[in-house]
């Protein structure tokens, strides 16, 4: 199969390449060539800037039997893209967000749950607030062209080895290292997908011509116990359980963890069908250890999120002292 990824270097894309060119597809990457100009050397490369429409090298050659759009987040990349590409492929899979779905209707668990409307102000200054929206824009546009042709993924929190956030790879370290971490949120539901089963499925719904919307996530956990399954053999991590504004007061913020239950219907996905059309995901120790041992060869550098040793200790004294 002719491949297209729109951004193939960093994570979801990357790993998603990475089984592509396992299975011996016919694999191009579209990017800004700044990054990963060593992977993949079997792939072909065209390079353009979806900030400023710079899609050219798109024109060039024969099309594609499908296209895997990891890299979307204004509507204005979908369209752009599909003129483009108008003609020239024959399949499109969209990588979205469980972030799209209106918080108002996430009560239902399953792909039915109603998106996010459009903004009342056009924007595309992409933000905690405006994320979602705007994925859920993204998802308009790519059924109004690409509709009868389209699958929709939409993940939860993406993680293992390359994780560009930081998010896990805290709590991985974290976890390794042992000890009392204040926690607001311990029973909170979390739901996470190791970006290689992600990059799988993501090629399967290409191969397979997929259409319809696929919510990818791992089962419904709590947070307690998500992180117990991070702690090395023969480690202990004590989750401490405070309140939410002894976190606050001491300035800090959980990567991952939701501290309101508003939030919580957010990590309540099914996920039946991803699973039912293919999606397979692995235990998440192994995905830890793996994360650990990408971590540890890439020389533990600082990392952007969590917590450090003084905000959990400022975090149980204002606990202690509320």
């Amino acid at each position: 199969m002719r491949l297209l990824v729109l951004g193939g270097t960093s994570f979801v894309g990357r790993h998603l390449a990475a089984a592509a060119e396992r299975a011996g597809h016919d694999l191009t990457l579209f990017h800004r060539g700044r990054t990963g100009a060593d992977l993949f050397p079997t792939a072909t490369r065209r390079h353009g800037d979806r900030e400023s429409g710079d899609y050219a090298t798109l024109l060039e050659g024969p099309g594609w039997d499908a296209v895997v759009d990891v890299s979307a987040y204004v509507p204005r990349h979908v369209e752009q893209a599909a003129d483009a590409l108008s003609g020239r492929v024959g399949h499109y899979v969209l990588v979205s967000s469980i972030s799209a779905y209106d918080p108002a209707g996430t009560t239902d668990p399953t792909e039915a749950a109603p998106l996010h409307p459009p903004l009342a102000v056009p924007v595309e200054q992409v933000s905690g607030l405006t994320y979602g929206p705007l994925k859920a824009g993204c998802e308009r546009s790519a059924r109004r062209r690409w509709e009868g042709r389209l699958a929709v993924v939409r993940p939860t929190y993406v993680v293992g080895p390359h994780d560009p956030t930081d998010r896990f790879t805290w709590w991985v370290r974290r976890a390794a290292e042992g000890g009392r971490v204040p926690v607001a949120g311990a029973e909170a539901p979390l739901q996470l997908v190791d970006a290689r089963d992600l990059g799988d499925f993501l090629l399967r719904a290409a191969t397979r011509r997929l259409t319809g919307a696929y919510d990818a996530t791992g089962p419904e956990r709590m947070v307690a116990d998500t992180v117990a399954d991070l702690v090395p053999a023969g480690g202990r991590l004590e989750l401490v359980e405070i309140p939410t504004a002894s976190l606050e007061a001491a300035g800090v913020r959980l990567p991952l963890v939701a501290t309101e239950p508003a939030d919580w219907p957010a990590m309540r996905r099914s996920g039946a069908r991803a699973r039912e059309a293919g999606l397979q995901v692995r235990p998440l120790p192994q995905t830890a250890a793996d994360t650990r041992a990408w971590d540890v060869a890439r020389g533990r550098p600082p990392l952007r999120v969590g917590l450090t040793r003084e905000h959990e200790a400022a975090a149980l004294a204002a606990a202690a002292s509320a």
